[in-house]
């Protein structure tokens, strides 16, 4: 490709958000092409959901995402619901289900979601641009020139939908930021988010031991608390509740757990001790706990007395205190490697709410992961990607 290629609306990006924003740019009556480095779009999508696709959550509110400023989703996820994408699913033909908290799964593979997208973009003339590397972008006559090693792109308005930088295995890089940067926009702290913990050095050897176990707890960091399971790994702490709590969790915090949410852990140890007086304190917690998880606990405790009878009331309900604030610092996470999506991004405090436009250059759009919006696990996060998508799709 020799001579510049001329298109209304070049978008960075094959994933969620692009593809949503090109269908809707497209149906608009936009010329649109979208790139993407990976050999195939929707690689997030495919590989989401245990290959399944948690694609959105019925209870999906403002109130799931992390942000700077935690006003700045409302508008995109009003005009572009959960409720808009279950009709187009639905419309598709696609079976899906509901499984704990809200999130909707294909009964079938992620992969209809997937042609879901690809079918809508080439119905509408979207052109695809796959196993493309971006260049260099630049502005060029009141729009911009993009060049890439599928030749150059001239376009009125570009729209950075390139992701976080999560999952690099899967060629995840920082290039939306970098481009952000080049234009003028700050950058907010970016951190991995929805990630397993690892275990402080003290801890990895005892607690380690313990892979495998799992328990459904009530955790909490900084203010926020998820009543969801908790993994005990070879490396540290994983599962549901961790990796939502680790979205507020920074470097040196404890995590608090309740390991009995819900139940009257010290009268059952009191009724134990009269039913049982002989039985060991940890004896009686395996009841409740998983046994591996309360011989751990016995063993933390060495020397203390451990049979009920010999236990007072306010001796059973320090032992109960201690399990229902269990408190971990983590040695830190396992970082981008293995996290869901990448905190912190593209400050919102110079782009239009409404539209994903920048304030400071017109025709540029951020949506996606690359903005500085961040949902809780179990499909918040694609129905960011949906909605942030759809504002800049159908401001065009």
């Amino acid at each position: 490709m020799t001579a510049a290629t001329t298109t209304d609306v070049m978008i960075l990006g094959a994933g969620a958000a692009g593809m949503m924003c090109a269908i809707e740019a497209a149906r608009r009556g936009k010329s649109v092409t979208v790139i993407d480095h990976a050999r195939a779009p929707g690689e997030k999508i495919r590989i989401s959901g245990g290959g399944r696709c948690n694609f959105t959550n019925i209870h999906c509110t403002p109130a799931n995402f992390l942000s700077s400023n935690r006003h700045f989703a409302i508008s995109a996820l009003k005009s572009y619901t959960q409720h808009d994408f279950i009709d187009r699913v639905k419309a598709r033909g696609i079976a899906f289900h509901e499984k704990a908290l809200g999130q909707l799964f294909c009964d079938g593979s992620a992969r209809e979601i997937i042609a879901m997208l690809t079918d809508d973009m080439r119905e509408a003339g979207v052109r695809l641009e796959l196993a493309t590397e971006i260049l260099e972008v630049s502005p060029r006559d009141g729009g911009f020139a993009t060049r890439t090693s599928a030749g150059v792109f001239h376009s009125a308005s570009l729209v950075v939908a390139t992701g976080g930088k999560s999952i690099p295995k899967m060629g995840a890089t920082g290039l939306g930021y970098d481009i952000a940067r080049q234009f003028g926009h700050r950058i907010t702290d970016t951190r991995a988010g929805l990630v397993p913990f690892t275990w402080a050095s003290n801890m990895h050897d005892s607690w380690g031991a313990l892979s495998g176990v799992s328990l459904d707890v009530r955790a909490a960091c900084n203010g926020a608390s998820f009543d969801e399971a908790m993994l005990f790994t070879h490396r540290g702490l994983s599962g549901p509740a961790m990796l939502q709590v680790s979205s507020y969790w920074r470097e040196g915090d404890a995590v608090a757990t309740d390991l009995a949410p819900g139940i009257d852990l010290a009268a059952h140890l009191k009724a134990e001790r009269s039913a049982r007086p002989k039985t060991s304190v940890w004896t009686a917690i395996a009841d409740i706990l998983p046994k591996r998880l309360a011989q751990q606990f016995g063993t933390e405790a060495g020397s203390a007395p451990s049979k009920l009878a010999d236990l007072s009331n306010a001796a059973i309900e320090e032992i109960v205190a201690g399990l229902r604030d269990f408190r971990i610092v983590p040695g830190g996470t396992e970082g981008y490697r293995t996290a869901e999506v990448t905190l912190g991004g593209v400050d919102t405090a110079r782009i239009n709410q409404k539209t994903m436009e920048s304030q400071l250059v017109p025709g540029l759009h951020f949506i996606g992961e690359v903005v500085d919006v961040t949902g809780h696990l179990g499909g918040h996060n694609f129905q960011w990607a949906w909605s942030s998508g759809a504002a800049a799709g159908r401001s065009f």
